[in-house]
């Protein structure tokens, strides 16, 4: 049976429906093949992301119109001048990228970063370097990164025989405007140098390492810069009176310095290993040469005299509450005797009701025929 003309036109209409979500489908991929060759990666118009194939340089012709860039698991052990722009050509990048904000590069092997390694992104606003063996940042590798705001160094400063972080980013970070800096778990023993950071930092991310003691100088240093906060969760800190001396002093009436001070435990010695550090008291710190700073939090006695300060003080309002209540009562005896009173010759009037009803229904004389 021929097909009739309305099924044709449902059926072209099914084909060319089918068409256009294949063509949908497709685009991404078609896409990933010219922003990636060499690599399987996600592609679409304003997000790029190739990850875990071993590409020894970044992917070329990368759409203009980019966003966010992420490359997992490469092998990019050197990052050249304009590495992401299609390198220099005439002291220029090849192919600029305005638009790129977000550059994700982790696990990819990187060592060095050479001169002007990002330049041709100047919009870039967050740079993720973390889980790399950086061995070697030249002194202008973020130049022309004036946006730059967020940079992460989580586990990037691991590698054996690399220097430490004031010699490895010497000058790099100065000319930045970063705002946050996150150098979580790499087993810095020290405070970095207050002189290798920028001047605008505002927040310093040290979770996740070996800091035992805090030095004032650096931490003066710190204050120096700013408004800067650090994150302080997950260090093995000493807490005895020398050592937390200086980082009590810092937080003294600034205890926004640390936002996670409340969170911070001590490692050592064994007899205050996983106290928190705001409920010792001096006399657990040993400090008996008639120190005038104070912790965070009183502890012990003072700390109970102020439990039971705030139960006077809830006492107090309790008791407040109900003179107000009595006196409201008294205020106004008389309608309340007037409301008792109409509410008793209300039941007394339902109350006889309910009596005559029951005698009327219980006079024999009234009883029906069919009853007896």
């Amino acid at each position: 049976m021929a097909p009739r003309p309305g099924q044709l036109l449902l059926r072209r209409r099914l084909v060319g429906l089918l068409a256009g979500v294949a063509a949908m489908l497709l685009l991404p991929i078609l896409q990933a093949g010219r922003s990636c060759p060499s690599c399987f990666c996600f592609a679409t118009p304003d997000t790029v992301q190739c990850r875990y194939v071993r590409l020894l340089e970044p992917p070329d012709e990368l759409p203009r119109a980019v966003h966010n860039l992420s490359i997992v698991g490469g092998n990019l052990t050197v990052l050249r001048t304009a590495a992401f722009a299609g390198g220099w050509t005439r002291g220029e990048p090849a192919r600029p990228l305005g638009n790129l904000t977000l550059l994700v590069l982790t696990h990819n092997h990187i060592e060095t970063l050479e001169e002007a390694t990002f330049a041709g992104l100047p919009a870039l606003a967050t740079l993720d370097l973390s889980h790399n063996p950086l061995r070697s940042v030249a002194p202008g590798a973020f130049a022309s990164c004036a946006r730059l705001r967020t940079l992460r160094l989580n586990q990037a400063l691991l590698a054996p025989g690399a220097p430490p972080f004031a010699e490895l980013l010497d000058g790099a970070l100065l000319n930045l405007s970063l705002v946050r800096l996150e150098l979580a778990g790499n087993r810095l023993r020290q405070l970095p140098a207050p002189w290798a950071l920028p001047p605008s930092l505002e927040e310093l991310d040290l979770r996740n390492n070996s800091l035992r003691a805090l030095r004032s100088e650096r931490l003066d240093g710190l204050a120096a810069l700013g408004r800067v906060r650090l994150l302080l969760d997950s260090n093995p800190l000493h807490c005895d009176c020398a050592s937390l001396r200086p980082l009590l002093l810092w937080l003294r009436n600034a205890t926004w310095r640390a936002p996670g001070v409340r969170r911070l435990r001590c490692a050592s010695p064994p007899q205050l290993r996983d106290r928190l550090l705001w409920r010792l008291r001096l006399v657990q710190l040993e400090c008996l040469d008639g120190a005038d700073w104070a912790l965070l939090e009183p502890g012990g006695s003072e700390e109970e005299e102020m439990e039971t300060a705030s139960y006077v003080f809830f006492g107090i309002v309790l008791a407040l509450i109900g003179v107000v209540f009595l006196m409201v009562l008294y205020l106004n005896r008389k309608g309340i005797k007037r409301w008792l009173s109409n509410l008793r010759e209300a039941c007394r009037d339902q109350m006889e009701g309910y009596h005559y009803r029951y005698e009327q229904d219980s006079d024999p004389r009234r009883a029906s025929p069919g009853d007896l």
